[in-house]
């Protein structure tokens, strides 16, 4: 018999998954071509090459369903993994929901968030095909955190562009960084001519995500083989090491005796959602459940709600290879909100694709209901969460009372992808009344169709 209090769900080390589960091999979608950036035609693994080791260019076309982890991956996910499956009863409680909220916490990673998932092989992958040495963009700071870490422990230097916004706002980030022995500059910055182009246009400029990748491409397309870019979103092989967060949730679902009506989670270019959601989806499309997905991002930055789905570039520059996505125009520069890691223009070309075939929801939310929500959660289950995992907060709460308006049960899923101990100024924002709502314009949209780039379709 289960026990009816039980709040916390653990695995042992020997649960930590053996392999990647790849969406591509399951998805009604295929996947869809990727275009060179100068040429509009589709690119090679050549030049995939002067950015990424092959390694990783495989799994990133991939069509195998499982990936072997490897053990020397798997023994430094024992550093934290499994993480914990939590009931959030307090929450339940002070709701007065009939809904059961629980909640995957990656905020127990070292480097405090999900991104280690991904950034501990890409930085495996690396050293055993000889890079010395890599550039990478980070938002919030919880990437570059994850990947300065990962760097560390295989021997790699990195360089890493922070958008300037988050540079400013959350100083501790980049200490962190630092510590672990990362170069940190804040973007746009004098270094690359991509860096250079926009300050010469606006000095003060708060950044994106999309020129600080410009930034890190254009460093490592330049140094002539010498490094190696890594990415923390968005691409297949990011989402694939992301799903040992699924997997694992799947197996503690099973130790609580229930399974999800929903499972939620913020996106920005989609890595933490998906990696919750897929081995889900999987068991939905077996035709075994019915659950729903329900994708949540700001209103600063609204690809999935009011994107366009097409082709773009992944960049600011248009250095980067063009991608098919739901975007807001690769030129997007949002509000500076505070969850600096979902201020990307587009979203993952995989989980586009599952959104366009209604396979996944979309939701949009503001700035202060995500705090008002961080805060309520905050003080029911004493977690501070990260503003970024905030939005599935919000989204959870927002079923949850739904679910207590119509007076039936319902079991929600949400990833709390990570801690927000370094976002406090954020919270000081929002308790002392200096915190905007953040959204995106009108004008930013208009003639977004036109703006896109043309690509030569193969026939």
């Amino acid at each position: 018999m289960k026990n009816q209090e039980q709040t916390r769900y653990h695995l042992s080390e020997s649960d930590i998954p053996r392999f990647w589960y790849n969406m591509n091999a399951d998805s009604p979608v295929p996947p869809t071509p990727v275009f060179n950036p100068v040429t509009k035609d589709l690119i090679t693994k050549d030049a995939l090459e002067a950015l990424f080791p092959l390694p990783l260019i495989e799994q990133e076309i991939t069509m195998e369903r499982y990936v072997p982890i490897p053990e020397e991956v798997r023994e430094i996910y024992k550093l934290y993994r499994p993480t914990s499956l939590i009931r959030a009863r307090r929450l339940e409680k002070v709701l007065d929901t009939p809904a059961h909220i629980y909640f995957k916490y990656e905020g127990e990673s070292p480097a405090g968030s999900h991104k280690l998932n991904s950034a501990i092989p890409q930085a495996f992958f690396n050293k055993i095909s000889g890079t010395h040495a890599m550039t990478t963009e980070t938002g919030a700071g919880q990437w570059g955190s994850a990947l300065a870490m990962a760097c560390q422990m295989f021997g790699i230097d990195l360089e890493v562009f922070m958008v300037n916004a988050s540079f400013l706002g959350k100083p501790y980030r980049r200490v962190i960084m630092e510590t672990f022995g990362a170069q940190v500059f804040a973007s746009p910055s004098p270094r690359t001519k991509s860096g250079r182009s926009y300050l010469e246009k606006r000095p003060d400029h708060p950044g994106s995500l999309g020129i600080a990748i410009s930034e890190a491409v254009e460093v490592a397309a330049e140094s002539g083989g010498k490094k190696k870019y890594g990415l923390g979103s968005v691409l297949n092989h990011v989402m694939l090491h992301q799903t040992v967060i699924g997997e694992e949730a799947l197996k503690q679902m099973d130790l609580a005796g229930e399974y999800p009506d929903v499972v939620i989670g913020c996106v920005g270019g989609g890595s933490n959602f998906s990696g919750l959601a897929f081995p889900f989806l999987r068991e939905k499309l077996k035709g075994e459940q019915q659950t729903r997905f329900l994708a949540v991002e700001p209103t600063a930055t609204p690809s999935l709600t009011r994107g366009i789905y097409g082709f773009d570039y992944g960049d600011s520059a248009g250095i980067v290879p063009i991608l098919k996505m739901y975007t807001l125009g690769s030129n997007f520069i949002p509000d500076p909100i505070h969850a600096g890691g979902l201020r990307y223009h587009g979203m993952a070309p995989i989980l586009s694709g599952l959104y366009n075939a209604g396979l996944v929801e979309a939701v949009a939310v503001e700035q202060r209901a995500v705090f008002e929500a961080a805060i309520q959660f905050a003080r029911a289950e004493g977690i501070v969460p990260a503003p970024e995992s905030a939005h599935a907060i919000r989204t959870a709460i927002d079923e949850a009372l739904d679910a207590r308006e119509k007076g039936e049960k319902r079991v929600i899923l949400f990833n709390l992808s990570g801690h927000g101990m370094l976002d406090l100024s954020a919270y000081d924002q929002y308790l002392h009344n200096g915190m905007t709502n953040g959204a995106v314009s009108e004008a930013q949209l208009d003639g977004l169709a036109e703006r896109l780039p043309k690509v030569n379709l193969p026939g």
